[in-house]
């Protein structure tokens, strides 16, 4: 089912001067319906996030899932994920977010931060599970939060505020030469849902059970 309905695509702006192309289309207006927000609120079986560090396991306040068209394994920060069926919200936002960048993507990892006291450090989205040359498609939800990036050689940085229903679209190349972070931010005090849409190899597809 298409929730939205089609609409062409608005040229995005590239934010990058070098080394990779980081699309920003600003607000899809679909997106910014408040049911789809709330719709994720209670379809998603939101958990806890784990993250290893310095040998110690760490949980997140920020809440996470990971779904996929199929039991795609996911092993980031140390911790592996299987995901579970998409939602029709979910594939419906797929179909928006796949005619508006040209793309196809067959999984999607969430993550929900109650307010600006969560965040991201930075990193880079460049696992072996990944299709080396698929981009990632970021969709953010609620709150309007400041994304950072930083050049790995260089140390350029910049910024893009995400709005809410707005996307995003880094390129592979944006991947291996710059790195990404959602900072705190103590004046944002609603929630914000962001959806990053990847593609995953099919050898990463797992026999456990996908049903959750």
């Amino acid at each position: 089912m298409d929730l939205f309905g089609y609409q062409d695509s608005d040229t995005a702006r590239n934010l990058l001067a070098q080394d990779g192309c980081v699309n920003y289309y600003g607000p899809l207006a679909p997106l910014t319906n408040p049911h789809i927000q709330a719709a994720l609120e209670n379809e998603i079986h939101w958990q806890p996030d784990q993250v290893n560090m310095f040998g110690k396991t760490i949980v997140t306040k920020r809440l996470y899932a990971w779904h996929g068209d199929k039991p795609y394994s996911y092993t980031y920060s140390g911790n592996k994920r299987i995901a579970q069926p998409m939602t029709e919200t979910l594939q419906s936002i797929k179909q928006l977010v796949e005619k508006h960048s040209g793309h196809s993507f067959n999984a999607c990892l969430l993550n929900l931060y109650h307010s600006g006291d969560e965040g991201v450090g930075w990193h880079a989205d460049d696992e072996p599970e990944l299709v080396k040359s698929a981009p990632i498609a970021s969709v953010s939800l609620g709150a309007e939060r400041r994304f950072d990036f930083k050049h790995r050689v260089s140390g350029d940085k910049l910024s893009v505020n995400l709005e809410h229903g707005s996307l995003l679209l880094m390129d592979a190349l944006s991947q291996r030469h710059w790195l990404h972070q959602l900072p705190k931010s103590k004046q944002v005090k609603n929630l914000r849902i962001n959806l990053t849409f990847r593609k995953l190899n099919d050898w990463t597809i797992s026999s456990e059970d996908h049903s959750g």
